[in-house]
């Protein structure tokens, strides 16, 4: 911490360039995964619906990334979903996944298409096997920002994922999308979960291979 203080403009003096040596709990992610047992649990307007769905994600390692001295390793990420037996999305996600070994932070990033946007954060050491990140409406550092409808209609007040690394090389996860529903008095669980199986080894990033 005092580095970062102090000297915020000086990198790290030697940084590993290959980043799939260096994702610490996020190790067991990279690659191409698919998961045939999700499931999602949204509101509508006769109350929750349950889904089971498919999906597709893509984990692919970046090069080591700096801030000054803060270096980070991570994975760049694409999840597809889609219903059972259809081919219309049904969730499309990008983002990144990082691991900043120096404090243990794991920090996951969210894009999704109905213009929202949230970064969660969580702590872990580089062998774990089980990690939660949690993002926070109106936090200024790790939070959730949204368009004025979704604010006003839809509005989510936390995000929480839970990841579990599992010994058969399968890794799971399951997310808690707290909302506030216009016109409700108690927050919505938006529940989402699945177990994803690999599919296809990851590519090395471009400083490794180099």
């Amino acid at each position: 911490m005092d580095q970062l203080l102090n000297d915020i403009f000086t990198e790290p003096p030697a940084i590993d360039g290959d980043t799939l040596k260096n994702l610490g709990p996020l190790s067991g992610m990279a690659g191409i995964w698919q998961g045939t047992g999700g499931v999602d649990v949204s509101p509508s307007a006769g109350g929750p619906t349950r889904q089971e769905f498919i999906e597709r994600i893509e984990l692919q390692p970046i090069d080591p990334q700096t801030n000054g001295p803060q270096l980070f390793y991570g994975l760049r990420y694409h999840t597809w979903i889609v219903k059972p037996g259809e081919t219309e999305t049904y969730h499309d996600q990008i983002g990144y996944w990082l691991w900043e070994p120096a404090t243990g932070t794991v920090i996951q990033t969210v894009a999704i298409p109905r213009a929202q946007i949230a970064m969660a954060v969580g702590k872990a050491s580089a062998d774990s096997k089980s990690f939660e990140l949690v993002a926070t409406r109106g936090s200024e550092t790790y939070g959730i920002c949204s368009t004025p409808f979704l604010e006003d209609a839809f509005r989510t007040v936390e995000y929480r994922i839970k990841v579990t690394i599992n010994p058969s090389g399968t890794w799971s996860y399951d997310e808690d999308t707290v909302m506030m529903i216009r016109g409700k008095s108690e927050p919505f669980h938006h529940r989402d979960s699945n177990t994803l199986t690999k599919i296809a080894e990851p590519t090395p990033n471009p400083r490794a291979l180099k």
